[in-house]
C-alpha cells in the first residue's frame, strides 16, 4: 500500500520540495515529469497544478495534497484539512484574492462592475463573491496574464497576489480583497478514515510543520563564566530559557538555546562583551512543540 500525494507544480514546485527537504524526504524529478522519485517507498508523488489537486483529493483519486486555501475554496472541496504550512514562492506572509482595475477605470467598488466583464481563474469564486454583493456581471475564464488583459479586454480580474508588485507594474489598483491564503495540507475523507494511511498522513504533518517552525529559528550554544552567569543570561529574551550543563572546569559552565535569526543577529555582539565565550550558533531542520 501507498500514500498517493499530490505536490503543485508550478511557482510552489521547489518551495515544496525544499520543505519536504527539510522534513527528512528528498524529491527528485526530470524537468518533463510529471511523477517525481522519493526516498520512501510509502509515498507515491504526482505534480498538479495547485487548481486541481483539491478535486482529486475530494474524490480519492489521490489520498492527501499540498494546495492553497484558495483552491479549495473556489472548487468548495470536501475534503479534510491536516495542517496549514505557511510558505509561498517568495515570502511566508499569505497571498490576497483581490478585485483589481485599471488606475484610470472609474470602478471603486464591486457595485460598479454590474454588467461588465470580468476575467479570473477563480471563475466559482468571483461568480460567488458577486453573486454575494447582488452583482450581475459576466466572469470568464482566463488562461493566464490577466494583468495584461485590463483595460483594453476586461474591465476588471480576480487574481492572487503576494507582493502587489505586478499589480502596481501593469498600473493595476485594488478594489477589494476576496480572501487570504496560504498553503494547506489536506486529505481526503476516505484516506483519513484508514487508519494506516491517517497514520502517515500524521507523520507528514509532524514533520512538516516541525520543518515550518525550525525556518526562522537557530540554535545558539555559548561558554559562562559562572561569576557572571546570571548577569549574561539577563541578556537573553524574556520567556527563553536555556539549557545549563556543568563543564569540566567547575568555574564555567554550558549554555544553550534557541531564538529567532533576528534575535541571534543582535545578540552575539552583547553575549561576547559580557563575557561568554565558544558561541557557535547552528542551522535547526526540525522543531517539535
Amino acid at each position: 500500500m501507498k500514500l498517493k500525494l499530490g505536490l503543485p507544480k508550478g511557482s510552489l514546485q521547489e518551495p515544496t520540495f525544499a520543505l519536504f527537504e527539510r522534513a527528512g524526504y528528498s524529491f527528485k524529478v526530470s524537468s518533463r515529469s510529471y511523477q517525481p522519485i522519493v526516498d520512501d517507498d510509502t509515498i507515491e508523488p504526482i505534480l498538479l497544478r495547485p487548481q486541481e489537486i483539491p478535486i482529486y483529493i475530494q474524490d480519492g483519486v489521490i489520498d492527501a495534497g499540498l494546495t492553497g486555501k484558495d483552491w479549495i475554496e473556489d472548487a468548495q472541496a470536501n475534503v479534510v484539512e491536516v495542517c496549514e504550512l505557511r510558505y509561498s514562492k517568495l515570502t511566508n506572509n499569505p497571498i490576497r484574492i483581490v478585485l483589481a482595475v485599471h488606475n484610470d477605470s472609474p470602478v471603486q467598488s464591486a457595485a460598479d462592475l454590474q454588467g461588465k466583464l470580468v476575467a479570473s481563474e477563480y471563475v466559482r469564486l468571483s461568480k460567488r463573491y458577486f453573486e454575494g454583493k447582488g452583482v450581475d456581471c459576466r466572469v470568464d475564464f482566463s488562461w493566464g496574464a490577466d494583468e495584461v488583459k485590463v483595460p483594453t479586454l476586461v474591465d476588471a480580474i480576480v487574481v492572487n497576489t503576494e507582493t502587489g508588485n505586478s499589480l502596481r507594474a501593469h498600473n493595476l489598483r485594488i478594489v477589494d480583497t476576496l480572501l487570504e491564503s496560504t498553503t494547506r495540507f489536506v486529505a481526503s475523507p476516505a484516506a483519513w478514515q484508514d487508519d494506516w494511511k491517517r497514520e502517515r498522513i500524521e507523520n507528514l504533518e509532524i514533520l512538516l510543520t516541525g520543518a515550518m517552525n525550525a525556518a526562522k529559528l537557530v540554535g545558539l550554544k555559548m561558554n559562562l563564566p559562572r561569576g557572571r552567569q546570571t548577569e549574561i543570561l539577563n541578556i537573553l529574551p524574556a520567556l527563553k530559557n536555556p539549557t545549563l550543563s556543568p563543564l569540566a572546569d567547575e568555574g564555567w559552565v554550558a549554555a544553550e538555546v534557541i531564538l529567532s535569526e533576528k534575535e541571534v543577529r543582535d545578540l552575539i555582539p552583547a553575549l561576547k562583551r559580557a563575557g561568554a565565550t565558544g558561541l557557535v550558533e547552528y542551522p535547526l531542520n526540525k522543531v517539535i512543540y
